[in-house]
């Protein structure tokens, strides 16, 4: 067992850091103060990079790396901000890994190579306004009419809603109770019968637009169909490696944070000396290094052990879970010890600190993750409705 990155792993991650800290952080702060997605010149340029469908396998456009590689990528822009992270996500751990497992093979040439191209984003539609952490309630209807899939419901809190080009959207495809009837199908943005709500203005996630999305009698061709009735399952499947995302996400937030007051605390002087010299900073210092060094090793135990197929749901509910908790209180802790240059908003601290309660809220709740553990310790469900 080595703990150490290779060489070419390595690589990988010096070429991100350095893009992601030499070309990032002036975008960050505007897209921010927009609260606007990244731009599609952008997300060419990581394209052009090689940043985008890491893990994705060459024959779709992809470097066809592990979800490690793909997870270090990840990490690297998160610490600039979730927002110029979001594609880097959407790519490699987001619902294109969906469609590449599971989607029809004229599925995948049609949509994949463009994602990892930099020409289109696609973003996964779960959540709906009575079925969130109870995502087996939802509505949102698809029937299959023929050579078409007609769609209706609503969908909610869809990171992506009204920006990205297409969606991956959970759906009740029978009249099978609960997970039974559930598939996915994936909606082009300009398919008739879909309209979006506004952009909703959130705590944090400013850059990552959110917003409803409303099926009036949605039509899509029938090969547009990922998972049919009954498919629950392999789409949380495909959910778990999300979530070593969100988790991945969740640490840029508090490694960033980390990296940034360390090299605050030794410039920074009162007393007649640096603040790092005092006993209270580096005790606080410490924990910090502690809680981001044990979440990145609970993310890379899930993506290792993922490398011949996704995550086990035991592995990435604890990274998440353990990622999400201490993101929020290393960002606290960043914030602190930076007074009043970590409260302001002219400084990235804030935004890392509101984002880090962002991510324990979206990919299931952090008290969620916490069921999926026992579950998956005991090896049986619990019955939340009883």
């Amino acid at each position: 067992m080595d703990f150490t990155l290779n060489d070419d792993q390595q690589s990988l991650q010096e070429a991100a850091r350095n893009f992601a800290r030499n070309e990032l952080p002036d975008i960050a702060r505007d897209l921010e103060n927009r609260n606007a997605p990244p731009s599609q010149e952008l997300i060419r340029r990581y394209a052009e990079q090689g940043f985008l469908g890491v893990n994705v396998a060459p024959e779709y456009g992809g470097l066809g790396l592990g979800n490690l590689e793909a997870l270090i990528v990840v990490e690297e822009f998160a610490k600039i901000s979730s927002a110029v992270a979001f594609p880097i996500f959407e790519s490699c751990v987001g619902p294109v890994r969906a469609i590449e497992h599971f989607g029809s093979e004229a599925l995948k040439r049609r949509v994949i190579p463009k994602v990892c191209r930099g020409e289109i984003v696609v973003a996964v539609s779960m959540s709906e306004p009575d079925a969130g952490s109870a995502l087996t309630d939802l509505k949102t209807r698809a029937e299959i009419r023929g050579d078409e899939v007609v769609l209706n419901g609503t969908k909610r809190w869809c990171s992506g809603g009204g920006h990205a080009d297409g969606y991956v959207v959970y759906c009740r495809m029978s009249d099978d109770p609960g997970a039974k009837g559930i598939g996915a199908v994936y909606v082009e943005k300009d398919a008739p019968g879909l309209t979006f709500g506004p952009n909703e203005t959130l705590m944090g996630f400013r850059g990552v637009p959110s917003s409803d999305l409303y099926f009036d009698d949605a039509h899509v061709p029938r090969e547009n169909i990922i998972v049919p009735a009954g498919g629950f399952r392999k789409l949380m499947e495909a959910f778990d490696l999300e979530r070593c995302g969100n988790a991945t996400m969740s640490l840029g937030q508090a490694s960033g944070a980390l990296e940034d007051v360390l090299a605050y605390v030794q410039e920074r002087r009162q007393f007649g000396k640096p603040i790092v010299d005092f006993q209270a900073v580096q005790l606080r210092l410490a924990e910090m290094q502690m809680r981001v060094d044990a979440a990145r090793l609970l993310i890379y135990r899930a993506a290792a052990n993922s490398e011949k197929g996704l995550p086990s749901v035991l592995e990435s509910s604890l990274a998440k879970c353990f990622a999400n908790e201490i993101s929020r209180e290393v960002t606290g802790h960043a914030v602190q010890l930076m007074g009043a240059y970590g409260y302001s908003s002219e400084f990235p601290m804030e935004r890392r600190l509101r984002d880090a309660w962002g991510w324990g809220i979206a990919g299931g709740a952090i008290d969620i993750q916490k069921t999926n553990i026992t579950s998956a310790m005991i090896g049986r469900r619990f019955d939340q409705r009883g």
